[in-house]
């Protein structure tokens, strides 16, 4: 305890006779003693005592008389007094907390010591067990084969007597003792030093030595069984499994012994005896093949590599099965004639807005629920004219085409396509008059021009529907929606929603942050998160699913267009989506059908032939290439730019797509272009920081686009730059030569009158002798009388001499002329 003043206080109550002992310590030494008697207190001054004279117990007190601190009464002496009691107490129970938690552990290690010693007892104990048992099967199997070999040695019976001529009993019995003792002492030492052996170490296991491993009773078993058949004098072969073998084109000699579960030389040996000097890494034909394995009775089954896709196989539906399902409507038309701004106006988005241009480069899937809770699932498709395959693709997996036709413009060459692509996908189509509140909008004419492309609307006494519709005021919307739910019901569309899914990918990206990401249509089945399908060369396992909302969702039916997420690669815009059992599955058919491609563009750009191989180097060496190298953020866009590059060009110059990709510029790009020579073309990405530092450093262009026209057009004026110039001659004067003279350091020189035009020195010149051109090249000089001139008018003489030639006569005709250069441009 410490009092106000900081000092240490210790208080002891005496006996009755002793009174009260007080005593008051301050950094080990000693200020005063109170004594307390029953009469009188007194305080006696004490002198001062080393701390260290106290030693480990307490400290002695002395009742010597002393004066008492003034402000200390009793009752804090007391409470002083008990506090320190306390203290004790506690810490007297702590130590024998600690004591008792030690001996609790002591005892908790002993228990684990002995019954760690137990366990390893008894683990002994059984090795013991089954080391004596093995050791007794041994012994078993040893008599066993010695009974056999006596049985076998043994005379036949007599025929006379019947009885046996082998020894007799006693005979036997009069085995020599020595050899029974070397017997006995054999298995004895034997079973010692297995028993002694103990487990099996890495030192005996590479050794090669036994090391206590006894043979398994299987094993043992067998040999019995052997041991008994030969003792009965029997021979049974063993049976032939027949196996069922699968034979591909082409197999290698190793994997097809390992298919029958033959011996590999076996299977040379009879190919040898059929004539072929093969090896096991050898490989042969399917026919050789099956004509081993017939050899060796097994059943022949011939696969092919195109078998890997028999499980995507179209199923056949179950008409109970099948639900309604929303239909697939695709807008269709000509550039800028409000295809987007229409399906914006149904949706109430701004889609139009974000498009460079205001022009649909990308193809879009969304879904609408119209006011009386019908979901329609649309699919705009860009109207430029590069964009044909995008068109295609959209009309081949629509249930109604909705044609958009400006009434202000009427019909045009894309919407003439987009009418084709119905007719050829067989889908009935819906004829939307946009833009009717422009005051130039004339819908009957509209009406007028599709008639000439077989489209008669039901104004016209036709089956088309057509609607007058305005984007911009809304006008004719809900009569549109109302044909489109009309037309749906008449096609009664239904599909199985409990099947594996099958979809259809309307365009793929690759995207920084997710990695390849694809637009599926799902047209049959249901998609979940988790699926894991195959998708053209690709193939991967669902991780998220997103829809045209950008909400992510668990699943996603028939007629829902959704963003899928977990490709390996980015797929080709069109491909087919198919969902399979197992990732391995997916993996086989995606590589086979890989190296099909793989094979089939390899066919096409190889010649066979060898006329063939020199027509294709003499066309190659007569035309310029220019090489480019384009990149795109969809692979839609990327598909159809390359379509328009490979349309320019003529017999002199082509565009050649070195490489096409989706996704930013990277230095691959940067270093093939380069290699090549290239440009590199970037539609709607851009080339990262090390792309850029490298193209800055390799000197290598690299040129953005958002608007695909703008890109084509430079390109085609770029190619235009290789072609070469064409090359026009223009006649200006004709002169007769009158006189030849010879002129020292000169030559011959011809006097001439200039009978037509102009004659000009740095024209050329052909010379005509009896109308037949002899000689063309130009003239050394042109004189007029002395003055050397640079043209001399018609009427007029001159002298002209010939660069370089002499033969020259009078009577001659000379032809004067220019050339100028034309450029040519691509159309």
């Amino acid at each position: 305890m410490s009092d106000s003043d900081g000092k240490k206080t210790l208080g002891l109550r005496g006996g009755p006779r002793s009174g009260n002992v007080k005593q008051s310590f301050s950094h080990g030494r000693t200020k005063n003693v109170v004594v307390e008697t029953k009469r009188k207190r007194v305080v006696v001054p004490k002198p001062n005592v080393a701390a260290s004279s106290a030693g480990a117990g307490e400290k002695k007190l002395s009742t010597a008389p002393s004066n008492r601190p003034g402000g200390i009464s009793d009752a804090e002496m007391d409470r002083r007094l008990k506090a320190v009691q306390a203290a004790k107490s506690r810490e007297a129970e702590e130590e024998e907390q600690r004591a008792a938690e030690e001996k609790q552990r002591e005892e908790e290690r002993m228990r684990r010591r002995q019954e760690a010693e137990e366990k390893e007892r008894e683990e002994k104990e059984r090795e013991e067990r089954a080391r004596a048992k093995a050791e007794d099967d041994e012994r078993k199997v040893r008599e066993a084969e010695e009974n056999a070999k006596r049985a076998s040695a043994a005379p036949a019976p007599d025929a006379e007597t019947g009885r046996s001529a082998a020894k007799p009993l006693a005979d036997r019995r009069k085995q020599p003792e020595k050899e029974r003792d070397d017997r006995t002492k054999t298995a004895k030492t034997r079973g010692d030093e297995s028993r002694r052996s103990g487990k099996l170490t890495l030192n005996q296991a590479l050794s090669g030595g036994e090391g206590g491993r006894q043979r398994s009773m299987a094993a043992m078993k067998r040999q019995q069984e052997r041991a008994r058949q030969k003792a009965m004098g029997q021979n049974v072969e063993r049976e032939k499994i027949v196996r069922e073998v699968k034979l591909p084109e082409a197999i290698v000699v190793s994997e097809l012994a390992n298919r029958m579960a033959e011996r590999v030389a076996d299977v040379v040996k009879s190919l040898m005896n059929m004539g072929m000097m093969v090896t096991q890494n050898q490989t042969i034909d399917a026919d050789t093949a099956e004509l081993i394995i017939e050899e060796f009775g097994h059943k022949v089954a011939r696969v092919s590599d195109a078998d890997v896709e028999d499980v995507i196989k179209e199923v056949a539906e179950d008409p109970a099965d099948l639900k309604p399902r929303p239909p697939v409507i695709t807008i269709m038309g000509h550039v800028d004639h409000g295809k987007t701004s229409l399906l914006d106006a149904i949706r109430d988005a701004k889609v139009v807005a974000g498009e460079a241009g205001g022009i649909t480069q990308h193809i879009g899937a969304y879904q609408v629920k119209t006011e009386s809770g019908a979901l329609l699932s649309f699919l705009d498709t860009p109207g430029h004219a590069a964009f044909t395959s995008m068109r295609s693709r959209g009309a081949q997996v629509t249930d109604i085409v909705v044609l958009v036709v400006a009434a202000d413009d009427a019909v045009m060459p894309q919407t003439i396509e987009a009418i084709n692509h119905a007719k050829a996908a067989k889908v009935p189509m819906i004829v939307a008059i946009n833009k009717i509140d422009k005051p130039a909008a004339d819908p009957n004419k509209v009406r007028t021009d599709l008639l000439q492309h077989e489209v008669v609307v039901e104004k016209m006494s036709g089956e088309v529907q057509d609607v007058e519709v305005s984007a911009i005021t809304g006008q004719g919307l809900d009569e549109l929606l109302e044909a489109i739910a009309l037309q749906a019901e008449i096609l009664e569309l239904k599909a199985n929603p409990d099947r594996a899914a099958e979809g259809a990918v309307i365009e793929a990206q690759l995207d920084v942050g997710r990695g390849p990401v694809a637009t599926v249509l799902v047209q049959k089945g249901t998609l979940r998160q988790g699926d894991i399908f195959v998708v053209g060369e690709q193939y991967g396992k669902v991780r998220a699913l997103i829809n045209d909302k950008g909400e992510r969702v668990q699943e996603a039916g028939p007629s829902v267009p959704v963003e899928v997420l977990g490709l390996n690669g980015t797929p080709e815009a069109g491909d087919v989506l198919n969902v399979v059992s197992s990732e391995a599955q997916a993996r086989e058919i995606a590589e086979y059908r890989e190296s099909a491609a793989k094979e089939r563009r390899a066919a096409a750009g190889a010649a066979t032939t060898l006329e063939q191989l020199m027509a294709k180097a003499k066309e190659d060496k007569n035309v310029t290439e220019m090489p480019v190298i384009m990149k795109a953020d969809v692979q839609g866009s990327a598909e159809a730019i390359v379509q328009a590059l490979e349309k320019i060009g003529n017999d002199e110059v082509r565009v050649r797509v070195l490489h096409s990709g989706v996704g930013a510029i990277t230095e691959s790009d940067i270093g093939l272009a380069e290699a090549s020579g290239a440009p590199v073309f970037g539609f709607n990405v851009r080339a990262n920081a090390p792309a850029r530092n490298s193209a800055n450093q390799k000197g290598v262009e690299i040129r953005y686009y958002s608007v695909i026209y703008d890109l084509v057009d430079d390109v085609k004026q770029a190619a235009s730059g290789l072609l070469s110039a064409e090359i026009r001659e223009k006649f200006i004067g004709y002169a007769e030569i009158k006189e030849v003279f010879k002129v020292t350091g000169v030559g011959k020189v011809a006097g001439c009158l200039v009978t037509e035009g102009v004659a000009r020195r740095s024209a050329g010149v052909r010379l005509l002798r009896d109308n037949v051109v002899i000689h063309e090249g130009t003239l050394k000089t042109l004189k007029r009388f002395k003055d050397e001139v640079a043209e001399v008018q018609s009427g007029q003489e001159c002298g002209m001499a010939f660069e370089a030639y002499d033969d020259i006569r009078p009577g001659d005709v000379i032809e004067i002329f220019e050339r100028e250069e034309i450029e040519r441009n691509l159309d």
